[in-house]
């Protein structure tokens, strides 16, 4: 048939990516060479893979079980390049993690670009929501991965725990909470106090964790995500329980971390995966080196 492998990759970007601009982007090429390399593969296959319109590309019956298909394929090619010359070697591959967005910015963020560095033909693609979506996408294989701290009770999720962090008061640097040493619960509830919505998992974790307390913060702000909670407390608006990972380190020359206590609440974050899959080869390269900078972060502390 004619056609070669640079087709089938033009066809699985625009598969992912559901716009021919994008996908031209992606795999850099023009999109009018782009074009020509679908049209020449459903020429060769005689069959019609993509419903075109003026703003999406939707895959047709016949294309969505060509791509299932064709990302085993691919994935085998991935995986026969690395026992051959390794990772590095294989064609522009891809790895998608799914993280609560507590995650990223002092975490993942700083393994991904690890990873770049060694594989910058590897694209990675981040989903990062809230715990049930993270273990959602992971179960329903939308993500090759996940990092939660929810899935250790699923039957098909195999979790494996890599550390477990406190919950602390972001504060910005000119609160009367910053510079203390430690905070009690109850004495939140004196400030301006901004939280996450009940549809966080962290929500649902601190509401557990803080039942049994007499006077608990009660919310002047609330918002979806911690990361836009933390901007509000860089804004001056108040207060905020956060986990540890979500704030930067110290030197931060608007955000400080004060420990909580009374009670001590921690949240145990782990690697997701679905026992009845396995991972491809450049999803192993990730995966582990998650777990090697887990590892490295744990005997700092």
């Amino acid at each position: 048939m004619n056609f070669d492998i640079n087709d089938l990759i033009a066809f699985r970007a625009v598969a992912e990516l559901g716009n021919f601009r994008k996908a031209a982007e992606s795999i850099h090429i023009s999109q009018p060479a782009f074009s020509r390399r679908i049209e020449k593969l459903e020429n060769a296959l005689g069959a019609q893979l993509l419903e075109r319109t003026t703003r999406k590309v939707n895959l047709t019956s016949v294309g969505r079980e060509f791509d299932k298909q064709l990302r085993q394929i691919l994935d085998a090619l991935d995986a026969t390049l690395l026992n051959i010359r390794g990772v590095a070697a294989s064609r522009m591959g891809e790895v998608t993690i799914a993280c609560v967005p507590s995650a990223v910015n002092y975490f993942v963020s700083s393994v991904v670009k690890e990873f770049h560095q060694r594989y910058p033909k590897i694209r990675v693609r981040i989903l990062d929501d809230s715990a049930n979506h993270v273990l959602i996408a992971v179960a329903q294989g939308e993500a090759d991965f996940g990092l939660n701290f929810t899935g250790s009770q699923e039957n098909d999720i195999e979790f494996t725990a890599i550390f477990e962090e406190k919950f602390v008061a972001a504060c910005h640097k000119d609160h009367p909470l910053a510079k203390q040493k430690s905070v009690r619960w109850r004495d939140l509830s004196d400030h301006d106090y901004i939280s996450v919505s009940k549809l966080s998992g962290n929500r649902v974790l601190l509401d557990q964790a803080l039942a049994g307390l007499a006077k608990q913060p009660q919310s002047l702000y609330e918002t979806q995500h911690g990361t836009t909670t933390i901007g509000l407390v860089e804004a001056g608006l108040g207060v905020a329980a956060v986990p540890a990972m979500a704030m930067p380190k110290k030197g931060h020359p608007l955000l400080v971390s004060v420990p909580l206590i009374e009670p001590v609440v921690t949240r145990k974050m782990g690697l997701i995966k679905r026992r009845s899959s396995q991972l491809t080869p450049a999803a192993v390269e990730l995966y582990d080196m998650f777990m090697e900078t887990s590892r490295k972060t744990n005997r700092r502390r």
